[in-house]
């Protein structure tokens, strides 16, 4: 399963308080599609993710100012 979270107007640290939210509610092997802006959420979420034990995908740049970040859980 795939699920989508949009974060481009949150700031840190909420970004990643809710990503970690959502990705508590997938299933093991799920894939949670986070996007963010560049700058503190791009540098912090991904690093974050990593360091809860999650495994990050993938880091594109979507258009302007924001990215996208594939975490699987």
């Amino acid at each position: 399963m795939k699920k989508t979270l949009d974060i481009t107007r949150e700031h840190c640290p909420m970004t990643f308080v809710k990503t970690k939210i959502e990705l508590a509610k997938l299933q093991e092997g799920d894939t949670l599609e986070v996007l963010l802006s560049e700058g503190e959420p791009l540098d912090n979420v991904p690093r974050n993710a990593v360091e809860q034990g999650y495994n990050v995908l993938s880091v594109e740049h979507v258009e302007g100012t924001t990215h996208k970040v594939i975490i699987k859980k």
